[in-house]
């Protein structure tokens, strides 16, 4: 089955009660047992909801995996991976990664014990050396929240294997439609569904997708012991924005690449971020793993100053200067004060994220009329 008729079925199954072709948001907290320890499959809405059951079956399938669980956002969907360590553990990260991630890593788990290198992952023998006896766990995104660098899965995946550690990607700039890091060699794959896999701006949800069934089964317990799960109403809306996934994405992507384009020729602007140019660093990797370039690009004004980037920031009128990204609408951001305050200064600074750096969510709207709007806030 193509991807584009996957997206529009994933999970969907009519109601047997009614025919309703659309999933029920079935809005409750318990269910009515026959007897004790006899049920219908679901006991309580923390352990199993049937809105749930059927977002975490199409999760699976948009990523060509076996399973999917659904969390209350991306960051508890990460939350969830690093709670299969144990004090001690050594967890390899990329140096560049999105804000929440780093804020989790530093300010919860690094208190019980777990240790966190961050290393360059776009070369994978950066990987290769942190790796110790200690080492269990791979994070990585790709492309990276905001410098759009790109990391070879299948290369990370030929050393993690080997070594029996686990390798989880950040797969939210791409979407299941550009990327599918299971078929490249991961073992879980993460996604802020809040942000392509909803799609609108009206949900707050994680997921994680998987092929190995212990795996699953750990993370499953993970998440119900936890608690940290989205509600009937939540999981309806991902549903809903799935189904128009790929039409969205090809939007996205052709904006993007318009407006990346653009950027680059604009005599205002220094340097874009973007890995669908051929000078990019990691293009070569990118066309391999992925369909497409996507819709999200950073790029840094000739005048170089935080004075000038707040200016164009907050001079746009199509692109909305809000955080979060992925909706149909277009969004402005400045990762140094908004998604990436959490992280300290000298760590932005050493690993490429300037102060005056400017992030762009494209949206689906004309092409024509958000460069118009980008030339106008440029100046």
């Amino acid at each position: 089955m193509k991807l584009a008729t996957k997206l529009i079925h994933a999970g969907a199954e009519p109601d047997p009660s009614t025919g309703a072709i659309m999933t029920p948001i079935y809005q409750t907290s318990t269910y009515v047992q026959e007897a004790p320890g006899k049920n219908k499959g679901y006991e309580y809405a923390r352990s199993q909801n049937p809105t749930r059951a059927a977002l975490e079956e199409a999760y699976a399938i948009i990523e060509n995996g076996k399973f999917g669980l659904a969390f209350s956002s991306g960051v508890a969907a990460t939350d969830a991976v690093i709670k299969l360590l144990a004090p001690g553990d050594e967890v390899i990260c990329a140096n560049d990664m999105y804000g929440g991630t780093y804020r989790l890593f530093t300010k919860v788990f690094e208190r019980f014990g777990i240790v966190f290198k961050y290393v360059d992952t776009t070369n994978a023998s950066n990987i290769d050396d942190a790796i110790t006896t200690k080492t269990k766990l791979v994070w990585i995104e790709t492309p990276t929240n905001p410098l759009m660098n790109i990391t070879d899965i299948a290369a990370v995946a030929e050393i993690t294997k080997p070594n029996n550690i686990l390798l989880a990607v950040d797969n939210t700039f791409a979407s299941p439609f550009l990327q599918n890091p299971l078929e490249l060699g991961a073992d879980i794959v993460m996604h802020s569904a809040t942000k392509y896999l909803g799609g609108h701006s009206d949900v707050i949800q994680g997921a994680l997708m998987m092929n190995d069934a212990e795996l699953r089964d750990k993370l499953y317990f993970i998440q119900k012991s936890c608690g940290a799960v989205p509600g009937p109403m939540d999981c309806f809306l991902v549903l809903r924005g799935i189904k128009t996934l790929g039409v969205r994405m090809k939007a996205h992507c052709e904006n993007g690449k318009a407006i990346a384009h653009w950027l680059k020729n604009n005599a205002k602007v220094a340097k874009v971020y973007w890995p669908g140019f051929e000078d990019h660093p990691g293009y070569a990797v990118a066309k391999k793993q992925m369909s497409d370039f996507g819709g999200m690009i950073s790029f840094e004004l000739k005048n170089d100053s935080v004075e000038e980037a707040n200016r164009v920031l907050s001079s746009t009128h199509l692109f909305s200067l809000a955080e979060s990204l992925g909706g149909v609408e277009s969004l402005i951001n400045h990762p140094a004060s908004m998604t990436h305050a959490s992280i300290p200064r000298e760590e932005r600074i050493k690993n490429g994220l300037s102060d005056s750096l400017i992030r762009l969510s494209v949206g689906i709207e004309d092409a024509d009329d958000l460069i118009e709007d980008l030339n106008k806030a440029i100046g």
